[in-house]
């Protein structure tokens, strides 16, 4: 067979049981305009959701046809068509709605969360403990894994097309709309952006040793950070290098220059080489997301499949089909609370790298929260354990 006619297994295999009733917690852009349109075009019940602002909510209900409409959290959590709660509120509230969800006297069979996985590594650890102590499956909304263009890397990694991984990496041109709550939280792209990139590597070649970081405020951003524009590099056991450049300064395209902005990744490996877009900058025209590839099975051929699906929104099927998954087989969920720790912890280790001018090892802020997480690594962040924002 031809790599032409390779299968790239861009598209999961649909949940087994497509009768689980979602509850949305939140009604703004990333529930409205890329959730729910996912988990509609998929045929996932929507069974009712809650928000903050009730007419957002009947607005969002009507849209996508959401039966039910709930003033308050605890009436959606009783409501015996809801299955899964799909959480989307602001990082800072995650874990109190999560607590609320496990504390509640009706359980519900699994909860899916946003990325970040609360404010900080603390916040995300004792969302997972919740779960677990309560019983329900938590999966983490890491979307950038259901990347139709990331899934084939992902193929061809496996069958060993590409050989040993030897150079992957990531560059980001883009310019995005922040949101009011970043502002009070004084951090912008790490844990917005780079934390998709991250746990694409991680999804991709497993969990680093280390990371080293470098950042600088965007010229365009007027509130504090100091995480605009972020270079980074993981450190992998084997050799393998993982580098990132997140730029959401993107030069002065607002201010009125010509624009060039995207989302290009790489990965070079001993036997060959894929590279591809994410179609994501251009939103809401929006464009798919792609890959070409080659590799020694077939020398001095690159070969471009090509499709019509896009990150924004249909990748968003992904996390939800992935949790119901588990639910109906008594699994854990692939993107599961735990499994999210270390990209959790390696977030906070970017950061902490970029205070320290200094490499960081992600396992060892995870023990320092109690979570085993052994590596070969040790003492290299120079006595910086402490998260930052903690």
């Amino acid at each position: 067979m031809s790599l032409a006619d390779l299968d790239l297994a861009i598209v999961p295999p649909p949940p087994p049981d497509l009768s689980l009733g979602i509850g949305a917690v939140g009604a703004g852009f990333i529930m409205a305009d890329c959730h729910l349109p996912a988990y509609v075009d998929n045929g996932y019940r929507l069974a009712a959701i809650h928000s903050r602002t009730r007419s957002t909510a009947e607005t969002v209900a009507a849209r996508h046809g959401i039966a039910a409409v709930h003033d308050t959290l605890d009436q959606l959590l009783a409501d015996p068509g809801v299955d899964i709660v799909d959480i989307a509120v602001p990082p800072d509230k995650q874990l109190a709605v999560i607590e609320a969800v496990c504390s509640a006297p009706r359980r519900v069979k699994g909860i899916l969360a946003q990325k970040p996985l609360g404010a900080n590594l603390t916040e995300a650890v004792r969302a997972v403990q919740a779960c677990e102590e309560a019983g329900i499956p938590l999966g983490v909304n890491q979307n950038m894994r259901y990347d139709h263009g990331i899934r084939a890397c992902k193929t061809l990694l496996e069958r060993g097309l590409l050989g040993e991984p030897v150079l992957a990496t990531i560059d980001m041109r883009a310019i995005p709309h922040w949101m009011p709550w970043q502002k009070e939280m004084g951090w912008c792209t790490l844990r917005i952006m780079s934390i998709h990139h991250m746990d694409t590597f991680r999804y991709l070649f497993g969990d680093p040793e280390r990371v080293y970081a470098s950042v600088r405020p965007d010229p365009r951003t007027k509130f504090a950070h100091d995480d605009g524009i972020c270079l980074y590099v993981l450190e992998y056991e084997d050799g393998l290098r993982c580098a990132s450049c997140d730029d959401v300064w993107a030069g002065p395209q607002r201010e009125g220059c010509g624009e060039d902005k995207g989302i290009r990744w790489r990965v070079e490996g001993t036997r060959g080489m894929a590279r591809g877009t994410i179609g994501w900058p251009d939103y809401p025209d929006g464009s798919p997301s792609t890959i070409d590839y080659t590799c020694l099975d077939e020398p001095g051929h690159w070969f471009s499949p090509r499709w019509e699906l896009r990150w924004f929104h249909d990748a968003f099927a992904g996390p939800m089909g992935m949790l119901m998954t588990a639910v109906s087989r008594g699994e854990e969920p692939v993107i599961s609370g735990r499994d999210n720790l270390m990209t959790m912890a390696l977030v906070e280790a970017a950061y902490l790298s970029a205070e320290h001018h200094a490499a960081v090892c992600p396992h060892e802020l995870l023990e320092d929260h109690g979570i085993a997480a052994p590596c070969a690594c040790r003492h290299i962040s120079g006595g910086a354990s402490a998260a930052p924002n903690e």
